[in-house]
């Protein structure tokens, strides 16, 4: 009861893709400096920036890939193209937040027992051209589209290592006016608390896609009783199912009961204009049944 549909790429564009490549270069190209800056310093806030810059430059690479890949048209293996490959890379990036705030809590643990000495200048120097370098990354990335999880995970990304330098450029301050070492590791912990916080949302949102659950911002539960009130012809609707391929492209199926006397493409055109005009959903699969149930009567048959 559908015709043929375009299944490629919906919500991929030039504009995600060449911004998320520029931010993953200047991300990836002053990691190394970070890298060296940490090192001399003996600064864990600044390591630990480090090591997250390096796995911002790897999502955001993946992620400019996943735009890239997305551009690849359907095919007779993946019937819906590619788009959802932005969505595992962002749940992918997720996992990877939280391994990055295991290790900065072992680390800072480990430091608050000793004494290291850091070097408060060194640390201000780095950190500032890395507040710089990572405020320019989540510009960019600003600039993409705010909706698409993949972007949205190579955010959180960026805009938790901006915080690791805000958090470097006070732990150096602070150790330069007062020489209070425990800052570093303390405030690595404040980054790492927030690193969590930001990557569990990433996962959550990335998760319930993958597992084709329902858009959050719609309840399924009154599709059925809307067609039946608003489209002519209907009687009763069953078998609803919608799920997302990614944010932006929803999907609905459904079985729908009409009498004998109606218009089958005249329904199915009722039913679908409906579905886009009252719950955004604009790729519909309906299947139109005259009296029982045609999966019921499969049942019963093999009962």
């Amino acid at each position: 009861m559908h015709g043929s549909h375009d299944h490629g790429p919906g919500d991929v564009n030039a504009k995600n893709e060449r911004r998320m490549g520029l931010a993953a270069l200047i991300t990836g190209g002053f990691m190394f400096v970070e890298v060296v800056g940490g090192i001399a310093a003996d600064s864990l806030a600044l390591i630990a920036d480090a090591g997250h810059m390096l796995t911002d430059f790897a999502s955001l690479a993946l992620a400019w890939f996943a735009f890239r890949l997305a551009r690849r048209p359907a095919d007779w293996k993946r019937t819906y193209g590619f788009d959802r490959f932005q969505v595992l890379i962002a749940f992918t990036n997720g996992l990877a937040l939280f391994v990055i705030a295991g290790w900065i809590v072992y680390e800072a643990i480990e430091r608050l027992m000793g004494t290291p000495h850091v070097d408060g200048g060194i640390m201000v120097g780095v950190a500032i051209a890395g507040l710089l370098v990572n405020i320019a990354a989540f510009w960019l990335l600003r600039g993409a589209d705010r909706e698409n999880l993949n972007v949205r995970g190579a955010a959180i990304h960026v805009l938790g290592d901006l915080l690791g330098s805000v958090a470097a450029l006070i732990a150096g301050a602070v150790i330069l006016m007062t020489g209070w070492m425990p800052i570093d590791p303390l405030l690595s912990l404040l980054v790492a608390v927030i690193i969590v916080r930001s990557g569990w949302h990433v996962v959550a949102a990335s998760a319930h896609i993958l597992l084709e659950g329902a858009p959050k911002e719609l309840d399924t539960r009154d599709i059925a009783p809307d067609l039946v009130a608003n489209v002519p012809g209907v009687d009763a609707v069953h078998h609803v199912h919608v799920w997302s391929i990614t944010q932006s492209r929803r999907m609905v199926t459904l079985h729908a009961v009409i009498g004998d006397a109606q218009d089958i493409d005249a329904v199915v055109q009722g039913i679908k204009a409906r579905l886009k005009e009252k719950f955004n959903l604009d790729h519909a699969t309906v299947e139109i049944e005259r009296g029982a149930c045609a999966d019921a009567k499969t049942k019963a048959a093999r009962a």
